[in-house]
């Protein structure tokens, strides 16, 4: 897109929140990049946390709380894994929505976009464009499928009787007529969208990190800086909530301990520091502080069981720091092993611990450095999403 044309487009990416979770994150590094490649964007969010401009408020949490409330007796605590979109903000009676060229889609769930205003946008014959930031779109309920065999979501191991099964044929009857563009941010969910949407157009492009932030800093200089030991090697973990079982944390612990009391291990214990950011571990104040903790780094761990695209992946990597993850969704794609980083046997406590000594003992950093910039660099991922406004 050049000229006039790139001026005049108008794109609304709509999110539950701007900044909370890594949908919300890569949804407002999007809209940025796009402001800065010619195209007018802005954002739409019910959770405004960013002092952005570009990103308005609407509606309130009722929704979320009617939502929640709608399933919470069968969730037994995991409340998280579940959306039935029942309830939701109705954006289309905002002004940005009504001036946007292109709705662009991306995590809107517990309570943002029900099923209804779904509706309601695509009989308004706007184009949409949904960037898949998990499962959910294309699944009843649930926002990763996991272990479940169930593709048409029949017997729902999450709630009882036909309440997937129904939201399963619901969505699959509202995209029947839809002028959707489904985006994976992973080739992995890519593949998984267009088996569970055939007659749907579904493409690949990456997420995008701003590499104005995520850049290498001296790792000596890094340590000092956040009050870090030198002479240590340091192994990283970072998730919103150390406690959340899809992120592994219980994984990489069994590994250190591996490390620690396994002679096949030639790391000594004395020789490493694990630092754990998030919730139940170290804060971090600001992304310029996450980038010097990755710099700082000599290994990111991610041992997830569930993932799609992880941003962490991409940062860490922009700040030359290998990683080391499970082979699960889009973790493979990321991670090339053993040049910038080591993809273990999935649950594998062993190959988990394995791959954090290899990437210790070989210096991966430039691969890692050179596979960021190929894969998550702003314009290029800005412009492949302006050819997709543009197809028809």
């Amino acid at each position: 897109m050049d000229g006039k044309e790139g001026i005049q487009m108008k794109v609304l990416l709509v999110s539950t929140s701007d900044m909370a979770g890594g949908g919300a994150i890569a949804a407002f590094r999007l809209m940025e990049a796009l402001n800065n490649n010619g195209v007018k964007a802005k954002m739409l969010v019910r959770d405004k946390l960013s002092s952005s401009v570009t990103v308005a408020q609407v509606g309130t949490k009722i929704p979320k709380v009617l939502e929640r409330g709608q399933i919470m007796a069968h969730m037994k605590g995991k409340l998280w894994q579940a959306d039935t979109a029942d309830f939701g903000i109705d954006i289309t009676k905002t002004d940005e929505y009504k001036e946007a060229d292109i709705i662009h889609l991306h995590w809107i769930n517990q309570g943002m976009i029900s099923l209804s205003c779904l509706k309601k946008m695509i009989k308004d014959g706007k184009k949409i464009v949904w960037t898949l930031h998990d499962e959910w779109p294309y699944l009843g309920i649930c926002h990763y499928r996991g272990d479940c065999q169930e593709t048409e979501c029949k017997n729902c191991p999450l709630l009882p009787g036909n309440i997937a099964r129904k939201h399963y044929l619901c969505k699959q009857e509202i995209y029947k007529n839809s002028n959707i563009t489904f985006v994976g941010c992973s080739q992995w969910i890519t593949n998984r969208a267009k088996q569970a949407m055939p007659k749907a157009k579904v493409v690949h492009i990456n997420n995008c990190v701003p590499h104005n932030i995520f850049q290498s800093t001296d790792q000596q200089e890094a340590r000092k800086r956040l009050n870090l030991p030198i002479d240590k090697k340091i192994i990283l973990f970072c998730s919103q909530n150390l406690n959340d079982e899809r992120k592994g944390y219980t994984y990489l612990q069994q590994a250190l301990n591996q490390l620690k009391n396994n002679s096949q291990f030639s790391i000594l214990n004395s020789q490493l520091q694990t630092v754990c950011i998030g919730k139940g571990g170290r804060y971090i104040s600001s992304p310029e502080e996450m980038a010097l903790m990755y710099s700082a780094a000599d290994v990111f761990v991610i041992p997830s069981l569930q993932d799609n695209l992880p941003n962490t992946i991409a940062e860490a990597m922009s700040c030359g720091t290998p990683c080391v993850g499970f082979n699960v969704g889009g973790i493979p794609e990321m991670i090339d092993h053993q040049v910038n980083g080591y993809v273990a046997k999935y649950k594998d406590v062993t190959d988990l611990a394995e791959g954090i000594q290899y990437v210790l003992t070989h210096d991966m950093r430039e691969a890692a450095l050179h596979k960021a910039a190929s894969a998550y660099g702003e314009t290029h991922v800005a412009q492949k999403y302006i050819n997709v406004y543009e197809s028809r």
